[in-house]
């Protein structure tokens, strides 16, 4: 049976078979995302994640049903046909953060600010046992990818003392209780549902990958994006909101901020050049912006022995 086949019998079976069928933009991997209209105007949304090409939809519906449980805009799960690789979900719509702040730049500050009341009510839930940790050695293992595919050149030696220096200084933040972390915590990932109420008003998309972390991660991730631009005021109203929602010093969070990002982002250039390489040359253009937030956060007294650590790492081209 085709994809093509096996696709239009999942529908069939679903109920929505005389759907109109329109392609969505879709991310780094390799699923697919389809909206679906039928003739009385619902609409939802099919995730096409081919088991051929690796894809698992398991950890996506796990975390949907631990979102959804903790009151949170995760897409309902209509129908899902595992072994084929099809999930029907919600439809929650095209009012994606980046859209709306770019669209009215004065609303962007209290949209970002609604993002940290989310994810403050996000950590107030023990993420399942049998999650990953996080932990600092394997946030430091996890920017390989930039020794790989962006600075190939540079020593194993290099990449080693690197590793160790980050593993150190990620270890040397105040202990925390790990939280839900769902890596991918952006504006791009994130739905303005301003009919609902409270953290449920933003819509949360690409959770598949989460972590138990660091309460900064996904701070890090919404205030350091790779694909747009945030003001410093959104990046503030955002970190101010999560801070009175959890009642956090600030200082000891800008440090971790400011560490988690520069972890991030080593992983994301070597992603990024990775892609590009393997002909999404898209992700060449994200780059430079990815090369200010990493040496702005090198910056940082906390990040110090990092940035000693990186100071042979050259700038991508464009940004040279």
């Amino acid at each position: 049976m085709t994809r093509e086949a096996a696709r239009a019998a999942v529908l069939h079976a679903a109920g929505w078979g005389d759907a109109a069928v329109t392609p969505l933009a879709g991310d780094a991997s390799a699923r697919r995302y389809l909206r679906l209209t039928r003739v009385d105007g619902a609409r939802a949304v099919l995730m096409d994640a081919d088991p051929a090409t690796g894809e698992d939809m398991r950890p996506f519906r796990r975390v949907a049903a631990f979102l959804r449980g903790a009151g949170l805009s995760a897409p309902e799960v209509y129908a899902a046909d595992d072994a084929a690789g099809f999930l029907l979900l919600e439809d929650l719509g095209d009012a994606l953060v980046a859209r709306e702040a770019t669209a009215r730049p004065g609303a962007e500050p209290a949209l970002y600010a609604a993002a940290g009341e989310t994810l403050a009510a996000l950590q107030r839930h023990a993420p399942p046992a049998d999650w990953p940790l996080a932990t600092p050695e394997r946030l430091a293992q996890a920017v390989a990818p930039l020794f790989t595919h962006y600075a190939p050149h540079l020593a194993p030696a290099h990449r080693d003392a690197t590793e160790a220096v980050l593993r150190d200084a990620l270890g040397a933040l105040p202990a925390e209780a790990p939280v839900p972390v769902l890596r991918d915590f952006h504006a791009e990932n994130l739905v303005w549902l301003p009919e609902r109420a409270g953290p449920a008003r933003l819509g949360l998309l690409d959770f598949q990958d989460a972590v138990a972390g660091h309460p900064a991660y996904d701070l890090a991730s919404l205030t350091r994006d790779a694909r747009r631009d945030v003001s410093a005021e959104a990046a503030e109203a955002a970190l101010a909101a999560w801070l009175a929602a959890t009642g956090r010093a600030r200082a000891e969070t800008e440090a971790a901020l400011a560490l988690l990002a520069v972890q991030r982002n080593l992983r994301i250039l070597g992603i990024f050049a990775r892609l590009a390489g393997a002909g999404k040359p898209r992700y060449l253009a994200l780059m430079p912006r990815v090369w200010r937030q990493l040496r702005a956060d090198l910056a940082h007294p906390a990040a110090a022995g990092v940035a000693r650590a990186l100071a042979e790492l050259p700038a991508p081209r464009s940004a040279a």
